[in-house]
């Protein structure tokens, strides 16, 4: 094993040394210990899959199966299609990841061996993963910081949940430490040939892949400046062009779903994002939950809840790792603080995620190398204060502690692995395989966890939370009746003539859905999830029972219907989001945070979606004839508090509109006329707002929609 620095210890120290760059691997039996350890653990994560599964295969995650789906999909020439016939949608997490499972379908790998590809490919790149950890930690700071690393790294439960998972988590990580580590072959010459190529595919692994490899490029930048000298201009320029294309893929891949979708962001994006996951955003809101998150994560690396992710005090001995190694350390200070500052601004970026904190912290699993790394570095460090003669006893003996932690979290670990594949076949595959047998195969089905059911089933399939159909996160995220309304706008061919889902987040409870008739009180069949919880109460799905409705389209379209004076010129359906959008219309919350979620509402034989509004609405009405009185008929369920408010039509008053609440009814029908002298041309800017702005009491009032005639 090459030393990083020279054979002097006060040069190590000082980092005033030359470099030396890591040897063979071959040639280091470590190396090989390392990741045969992590090959072997690995392969017993899918021998307690097999257990738990009476000798059958299953992932423990439905997300796997939506990975597989495109996979199978790319396989069959169907490129990001999630279903043939529908068109290009962007559910996949890892666009690198899908390439390669449509790579091996195309080849012949199909059925049951697909997902033993999958789980097999994650495990290689794990124990690959652990092998390279010890070579860069070895060649960064000294063998047994490698060492360590190496075998911490190996005995990691929550990284073995994730790379024997099924899930790009195994390959993301594998490009982490590979990136790491050819970056590290290639600064000290100041030409980077294969850090921007691995930069690459680390960028379209995962979406926090493109961020770290965002700031290996800027490191890249700050060494070539540091060689500026005595480097051509043309040969200068060509070398900072090539440290480009990792953000070149990234910009590659939003422009692709541009085109293909009509949107850069993708479906996660929209379905998981604090900036997109309720109707109104809120700087404050988002900014008090990302904190919570990052509050969160910091205790679960600190190791001081039940996740036992990683030993007492992680996150400190990171921390003190990254003091050390960046003031210490001078010789790799650059490479130092750009896996610091990668590591800070991917945890950054997922505690942004309404799903942060699931599956075990799954989106942070790839990037445990580098805080390992820093972590066992923090000890090391800690350790050089220590008398010359005790200091190796004092540093194996603090890494021999923290390894005792890990490896008795590490039959939990695979505990969990087991029981959360035996509940995910214990829903989302059985409900899969039910409907594939019971539910005639023409049919569409709606689900709020789509993977399973769209790899088993033969069935056409509408995601409910939008991550493999296009458009329904943002209904999902607005609520029961949006979602609602873009169901029942699908193509009659479409509708789905079943649902399957559960009443807790993700997604939309379907509680309401029942409520109005939409789908039967009792369902078609229920699957009750029968696995037994951890002793924490808790399993891998959020809900303890996914039943099957008929869905009813019997009333649909039944709210559009209003009765209205003269002639018809526009309608708002609130709620709708495409109809809301072609009329610019917004709530006015009078409170900040407040959000108008929509709802779902029956009244004899109308079915309405609606919103809670507490303040006021905006919209624009279209299609009006200049000059002439406008009506606008509203349907509202008003609050009895404050049934006055004020009517703008292009900012001007208009008077004031008094909506007194109907009795013992959902909600009452009214009227406002809007003099023709305000109708100045063919659109107008109507505001409905409250009385009195800014001062409680408010209105508080349901909106279904506005009928504009004159």
């Amino acid at each position: 094993m090459v030393e990083v620095l020279n054979s002097s210890a006060r040069a190590r120290e000082t980092g005033r040394a030359q470099v030396a760059l890591p040897g063979r691997a071959h040639r280091d039996g470590y190396f090989w210990l390392v990741g045969a350890v992590a090959l072997v653990l690995g392969a017993l994560f899918v021998v307690v899959d097999l257990n738990y599964n009476q000798g059958k295969l299953i992932a423990p995650l439905d997300d796997v199966y939506i990975h597989l789906q495109y996979g199978r999909q790319i396989g069959i020439g169907q490129f990001f299609h999630f279903q043939s016939g529908d068109p290009v949608s962007s559910g996949a997490s890892s666009v690198l990841y899908a390439l390669i499972l449509g790579a091996a379908y195309a080849i012949g790998i199909h059925g049951s061996a697909f997902l033993a590809f999958a789980m097999a490919f994650g495990v290689l790149c794990f124990a690959f993963s652990a092998a390279l950890t010890y070579r860069l930690g070895a060649v960064l700071v000294a063998r047994s910081v490698g060492l360590w690393a190496g075998f911490l790294l190996a005995t990691s439960g929550e990284l073995l949940w994730g790379s024997a998972s099924g899930m790009e988590v195994g390959l993301a990580t594998l490009l982490v430490v590979s990136t790491l580590l050819v970056l590290v072959r290639e600064a000290p010459s100041g030409r980077f040939r294969f850090t921007p190529l691995l930069g690459i595919l680390l960028a379209l692994v995962r979406p926090e892949g493109l961020i770290f490899a965002i700031v290996l490029m800027l490191a890249s930048w700050w060494t070539l400046w540091t060689h500026r000298r005595g480097t051509g201009f043309v040969r200068s320029v060509l070398r900072w062009a090539w440290t480009l294309l990792p953000l070149l893929a990234g910009i590659a891949q939003l422009l692709y779903y541009q085109a293909a979708t009509g949107t850069i962001s993708a479906n996660g994006i929209q379905a998981k994002s604090l900036l997109n996951d309720r109707p109104v955003f809120y700087l404050g809101d988002f900014a008090d939950r990302a904190v919570a998150n990052l509050r969160t994560v910091g205790d679960i690396f600190l190791g001081l809840n039940n996740q036992d992710y990683t030993f007492p005090g992680g996150l400190l001995f990171c921390c003190i790792g990254v003091v050390y190694l960046v003031f210490v350390r001078r010789a790799w200070r650059t490479v130092f603080t750009a896996m610091a500052v990668g590591l800070a601004a991917v945890t950054l970026s997922v505690a942004t995620l309404n799903t942060a904190l699931t599956h075990y912290l799954r989106y942070n699993q790839p990037f445990l190398p580098v805080f390992l790394l820093f972590a066992v570095a923090g000890i090391y460090g800690l350790t050089r204060v220590v008398p010359h003669n005790a200091r190796r006893f004092a540093l194996h003996g603090a890494l021999a502690i923290a390894m005792v932690f890990s490896l008795v979290a590490l039959p939990t670990w695979a505990i969990r692995f087991g029981r959360d594949s035996s509940t995910i076949r214990d829903s989302d595959v059985s409900v899969a395989l039910w409907l594939t047998t019971n539910v005639p195969a023409r049919s569409s089905v709606a689900v709020k966890d789509v993977g399973a059911v769209a790899y088993f089933s033969a069935h056409h399939v509408v995601d409910l939370i939008g991550l493999g159909t296009n458009g329904f996160a943002e209904a999902s995220n607005n609520g029961v009746g949006s979602v609602y309304e873009k169901l029942r706008h699908l193509p009659a061919a479409q509708r789905p003539a079943y649902v399957v889902g559960y009443d807790t987040v993700p997604g939309t409870s379907l509680e309401q859905m029942r409520q109005v008739g939409f789908l039967g009180d009792e369902p078609v069949q229920k699957f009750k999830a029968q696995t037994p919880p951890d002793v924490y109460g808790n399993l891998i799905i959020p809900f303890r029972e996914l039943d099957v409705y008929k869905a009813d389209w019997t009333l649909a379209g039944s709210g559009d219907e209003q009765v209205v004076p003269g002639q018809l010129r526009d309608y708002l359906n609130v709620g709708d989001l495409d109809n809301e959008a072609a009329h610019s219309y917004e709530p006015k919350m009078e409170q900040v945070g407040l959000q108008p979620f929509s709802v779902l509402t029956r009244v004899g034989e109308t079915v309405d979606s609606g919103r809670n509004i507490l303040g006021g609405e905006q919209f624009t009405a279209r299609n009006l004839v200049p000059g002439k009185d406008l009506t606008i008929t509203a349907r509202t369920d008003m609050d009895k508090v404050v049934p006055d408010m004020q009517v703008l039509v292009d900012g001007k008053p208009a008077g004031t509109w008094v909506r007194t609440p109907v009795k013992n009814a959902a909600w009452g029908t009214y009227t406002y006329k809007i003099p023709g002298d305000l109708i100045t041309k063919s659109t107008a800017d109507i505001q409905i707002l409250p009385p009195r702005p800014l001062l409680n009491p408010y209105p508080v009032y349901t909106s279904y929609g506005y009928w504009l005639s004159q």
